[in-house]
């Protein structure tokens, strides 16, 4: 990953029109905290590496917040023949057609709509980005992943590592953005040093209880960062998709020990 990984991190982010006005994009790639900037540049640059294979084919972006990773993949000289984001929020789904609707490969609809029979195995690539470490049932949505992709079609799927040593580097940048005043990080949930302890030394099971926000509200109950376990999830991602690959970010050859985030790669299993 090494020339292409520079290009796109130095192309797609300045020429892509209409990305600064996304809320996502606004506290991530421009975030007034270099770090902060850097670690999901450096995310965005992996998963668009990742994507370069898709060039032509349909692709879609399962929780695409902003739309920022079909906005850059379609400003990459590797764009998909149509790509489409699909949000829960329709808010999101209508500020994305606003700000990127007018780039004829990229559309955006809702998650309710990805039920029908039209979406199934429709898609060359499924793309779910930073969205499984909030599911609550985590079942369901795994299941329409897998619905969607197309037999012999790939899953990208990137979440956080909220385990291990880069869990104090996070918490610890976390916590002097809050005071900064940049992004939501203020709203950073507080471990206690034995929840700190057992997700250190964490393994493949949940090793805390995660705090569930939202329950009884107008939308689905979601998790925080707070005890998300990526070992734990790429054991849920197996039983639907054979995991083909394990992309650490920001230095992929440090492995996932010492990355702020992962990228799994997988093909869907013939049967369920």
């Amino acid at each position: 990953m090494g020339s292409g990984r520079a290009q796109v991190l130095n192309t797609p982010f300045l020429g892509a029109a209409g990305l600064r006005d996304g809320h996502y994009a606004t506290k991530q790639i421009f975030s007034r905290a270099r770090v902060i900037a850097w670690s999901h540049r450096r995310r965005f640059a992996a998963g668009l590496q990742l994507a370069a294979r898709f060039e032509g084919r349909r692709v879609i972006d399962y929780g695409c917040g902003d739309g920022t990773f079909l906005a850059l993949l379609d400003a990459t000289g590797h764009p998909p023949g149509q790509a489409v984001g699909a949000e829960i929020d329709g808010f999101q789904v209508a500020d994305c057609q606003r700000r990127l609707g007018d780039r004829r490969r990229l559309s955006f609809t809702s998650i309710a709509a990805l039920d029908d029979e039209c979406h199934r195995g429709a898609y060359d690539a499924v793309v779910c980005m930073e969205v499984l470490e909030h599911v609550v049932d985590l079942t369901t949505v795994i299941e329409r992943l897998w619905r969607l992709l197309a037999d012999d079609g790939t899953l990208l799927v990137s979440v956080p590592v909220e385990t291990g040593l880069p869990l104090l580097v996070k918490q610890t940048t976390r916590r002097i953005a809050g005071w900064r005043g940049i992004g939501d990080y203020a709203c950073t949930s507080p471990y206690t040093w034995n929840e700190y302890r057992a997700s250190v030394f964490a393994g493949r099971e949940q090793h805390i209880a995660r705090p569930v926000y939202g329950a009884g509200g107008s939308g689905p109950p979601f998790y925080d960062h707070k005890g998300f376990n990526w070992r734990s999830l790429q054991d849920r991602l197996s039983d639907w998709f054979e995991i083909r690959q394990v992309v650490a970010s920001p230095f992929p050859r440090l492995g996932p020990q010492f990355a702020t985030q992962v990228w799994f790669e997988g093909r869907k299993r013939p049967t369920q």
